[in-house]
């Protein structure tokens, strides 16, 4: 746990012995994006990313997900300064974030705004609840949003989308969120249906999720071409997994669907 306690770091182990980690918005009614939330964010993905686990969901306590950043964090500003908050804040959370080596699923219950929803564009799955909303509202503020969430949303809704939904700064459902393709599925229960996505995912072959990412990421930087040329290294190396030659093992002596994975 952070020592802010605005942040709250858990990590628990399932029933087939996959150690989850649950990260949580721990400052309700708001849990406000101010300098604290930052701080403690950073030393969250810190310690995350020095010792992974084999999955990671991202969460939040109160009625909201978040009301957004807290605007003092902008007053006063200079130019380069206004750059070295988005350059830091890239190089500490949004990055790091998505270079774990695990699958990250984010559960977006209620209010999802600014830094809280840029931050779930960083992860590999968005569940939702139907009522929750999302919004990128810095125009309010004469801003851009500025964590990767005007690109991180054209990938997944394309640039259209994502301009409608920054310039406009209105409100979005889950429902069309679905529809977009940015939240992967919606749930009575977000809460419930992430954990257990989340416990899942954990116990599933690591290195190889490991993989899809590198893959996706280079997809992401340089197209089809970039990741064709970097499949074959990424993907070979998983023959050299206990988890790839115990699974086939498996599959080849009591059929698919029955190997356990050990994520080394």
């Amino acid at each position: 746990m952070s020592e802010s306690k605005v942040t709250r770091l858990e990590r628990e182990i399932t029933e087939g012995g996959a150690e989850v980690a649950i990260l949580t918005l721990a400052n309700p009614p708001l849990n406000l994006f101010d300098q604290t939330m930052f701080d403690a964010l950073v030393a969250d993905i810190t310690e995350l990313a020095a010792r992974p686990p084999r999955a990671l969901l991202l969460r939040a306590e109160g009625k909201v997900v978040s009301g957004g950043v807290d605007v003092h964090v902008f007053d006063g500003l200079s130019v380069e300064q206004g750059a070295e908050l988005w350059r830091t804040l890239f190089a500490q959370i949004i990055h790091p974030l998505e270079a774990l080596p695990c699958p990250v699923v984010f559960a977006a219950h209620g209010l999802t705004l600014t830094a809280a929803f840029e931050i779930a564009l960083a992860c590999d799955i968005i569940l939702a609840a139907p009522k929750a909303k999302f919004g990128l509202v810095e125009t309010v503020v004469g801003l851009t949003p500025s964590m990767g969430g005007p690109q991180r949303l054209a990938e997944r809704a394309g640039s259209g989308r994502a301009r409608e939904f920054v310039m406009t700064g209105d409100l979005y459902d889950a429902a069309t969120m679905a529809e977009w393709g940015v939240v992967n599925a919606v749930h009575d229960d977000v809460d419930t249906a992430a954990r257990e996505l989340t416990r899942r995912l954990a116990q599933g072959p690591t290195r190889a999720h490991a993989a899809t990412k590198q893959i996706v990421a280079a997809w992401r930087s340089g197209g089809v071409a970039h990741a064709d040329s970097v499949t074959p290294q990424v993907s070979g190396m998983l023959f050299d997994t206990d988890d790839l030659r115990g699974a086939v093992r498996s599959f080849l002596e009591v059929g698919p669907g029955k190997a356990t994975y050990a994520g080394r």
